[in-house]
């Protein structure tokens, strides 16, 4: 077993056995530690988006799943890529398994901490983009706003959304979000 805190490339496997009570990510093999707890205005923002998931998926064939989940965002077994995304969408059943999700999800949240920023609208951006994720948010709880990236030919094509807008989930014909109601409740 190899330990997160010291350097080289690591795998899935490695990735798996810790159990230092902390929280890790793998960005192609490196390890990254998790921040500490997340700002209110994150976690508010968190409860309200995946409620509104949680009340449209019932009884449809996809799943909504919150951190703390594994993504293995390589199919193969000697992956890694390990990320725990804000919120996931899954509508591929066989991606499921007893340790998260094996494959790309259909769609991922991720909601900005000062700590986290450059992580999600960079190296996470990219890793989704490779990975194929077909739909990507950003959400920013401190400014109030969504840019929601949809994967068409390869790229993501981005728009940006305040709380007075309504998104519409690409990968969700016909469900909008009333950001109105993400961002209502969270404080300055």
């Amino acid at each position: 077993m190899r330990e997160p805190g010291k350097k080289g490339i690591f795998t899935y496997e490695d990735y798996y056995s810790w159990d230092d009570g902390a929280r890790w990510e793998l960005f192609e093999g490196a390890a990254y530690a998790m921040a500490p707890g997340p700002s209110t205005g994150h976690q508010s923002a968190l409860i309200e988006l995946s409620t509104l998931f949680h009340q449209y998926l019932k009884g449809k064939p996809c799943a909504v799943f919150i951190a703390p989940y594994d993504v293995r965002l390589n199919p193969d077994d000697a992956d890694d890529t390990v990320v725990q995304p804000d919120l996931a969408v899954i509508c591929d059943m066989t991606k499921i398994d007893k340790r998260g999700c094996k494959g790309a999800p259909d769609l991922i949240i991720e909601i900005l901490s000062a700590s986290t920023a450059r992580h999600d609208r960079v190296i996470k951006y990219n890793l989704y983009l490779k990975a194929g994720v077909r739909e990507y948010w950003i959400v920013d709880p401190d400014e109030k706003t969504v840019q929601a990236c949809v994967l068409n030919d390869g790229r993501y094509y981005m728009s940006v959304y305040t709380d007075e807008d309504i998104v519409p989930v690409s990968v969700l014909p016909g469900f909008n979000i009333n950001l109105h109601e993400v961002f209502n409740d969270i404080s300055r």
